[in-house]
């Protein structure tokens, strides 16, 4: 062949070869359309809501978050409720189903059912998305084994202000209109419910001092039976109850304050935390604290006195005309709460380094 059409062969092979690598460029030019136009269409017919502001998504629409029971607290099973009826939210899956654990946008770890060991703590590899969440309810002094808990969990969910899920045991709600208050017939002075009896703890050692000076009827074991379904009926006879906690810890104020006090109608009579730290939570004049006074003696003979007068005594329930106490709460409001925090907080991951030096 003579190097013409030599020349004439390559030039045919050249623009072939140029054909050829157009049609293929063109070929995945327009599927990459096709697919994009396609997945377009998938987004906007989803129902995933506004994300808020600060807010990222993590694969999962904000009213679908999952959450794992590690373990139903003190082994107690209980029927789970929905969040939509109790916080007024988005539901949120939670589940005690361990098989859920690879799904599960947080893990809430209630701390008394895995302290014993670290090998209670979920073994298994966490999904890079999921969050650990430390609940507890009990004081530092009944919280043992905080050491191997460092650096395990993302959240935390107590009584305590601080904590990233705040959910204490009781709380005041503003009513909307004023409430004509009507204090029920009281015809018994003191009451107090104890369950652990403890010779050596302040609140034992302070009631062995005021039972000298003032009648105190005692329910619990050991004492009186209190009845769960008479419970409140039992202690709305008396004018006041003493909330005494088994421990002093900030913001360690109980249902021993919200329910069996406040609830019942009786006045309640604290000792636990400082005064200015239960007026964080409630009017200064919705309680006695035992601190006012300077010996039991005095508290007693306080007491009797408001027992004498009426005004004096009706002036503790002026603050209920425009706040109701909660206190009947279940495990289910904490669990709903944690729910809220998942849907309407910034996900952003951080680990609780120091969980033992914090909680104390």
């Amino acid at each position: 062949m003579d190097s013409s059409g030599q020349t004439k062969t390559q030039s045919c092979r050249k623009i072939l070869t140029l054909v050829f690598l157009q049609v293929i460029i063109s070929t995945v030019f327009f599927a990459y359309i096709r697919n994009f136009r396609s997945a377009e269409s998938e987004v906007s017919a989803s129902p995933i809501q506004a994300v808020p502001k600060n807010c990222s998504i993590i694969e999962k629409e904000t009213s679908n978050h999952t959450i794992l029971l590690w373990t139903w607290p003190f082994g107690m099973r209980s029927t789970i409720e929905k969040c939509s009826k109790l916080l007024g939210i988005p539901d949120c899956h939670i589940t005690a189903d361990r098989s859920w654990y690879h799904k599960a946008d947080a893990v809430i770890i209630h701390h008394r059912d895995v302290c014993s060991s670290p090998r209670q703590l979920p073994q298994m590899p966490r999904p890079p998305f999921q969050r650990w969440i430390w609940f507890n309810l009990e004081s530092p002094s009944h919280t043992p084994n905080l050491g191997f808990m460092d650096n395990h969990f993302n959240l935390t969910i107590s009584y305590r202000r601080d904590s990233d899920i705040f959910s204490p045991y009781g709380w005041l709600e503003v009513l909307k209109d004023p409430w004509n208050i009507t204090i029920p017939p009281k015809s018994k002075l003191v009451a107090w419910a104890i369950s652990n009896w403890n010779p050596a703890s302040r609140r034992v050692k302070y009631y062995g001092e005021l039972k000298k000076y003032i009648q105190v009827d005692v329910y619990g074991q050991g004492h009186m039976t209190l009845p769960r379904d008479k419970h409140l009926s039992t202690l709305s006879q008396y004018k006041f109850y003493l909330a005494f906690e088994n421990s002093i810890h900030e913001d360690y104020i109980t249902e021993k304050l919200w329910k069996n006090s406040l609830l019942s109608g009786a006045v309640p009579v604290v000792c636990g935390p400082p005064r200015k730290n239960y007026e964080r939570f409630l009017p200064p004049d919705a309680f006695i604290h035992i601190d006012d006074f300077p010996s039991a003696k005095d508290l007693a003979n306080f007491l009797k006195e408001l027992d004498r007068n009426a005004t004096r005594y009706q002036s503790y329930f002026q603050w209920r005309t425009w706040l109701k106490p909660i206190g009947q709460t279940s495990f289910n409001h904490h669990y709903c709460k944690a729910c809220r925090a998942l849907q309407t907080t910034s996900i952003q991951f951080k680990t609780v380094p120091e969980l033992s030096k914090w909680f104390k």
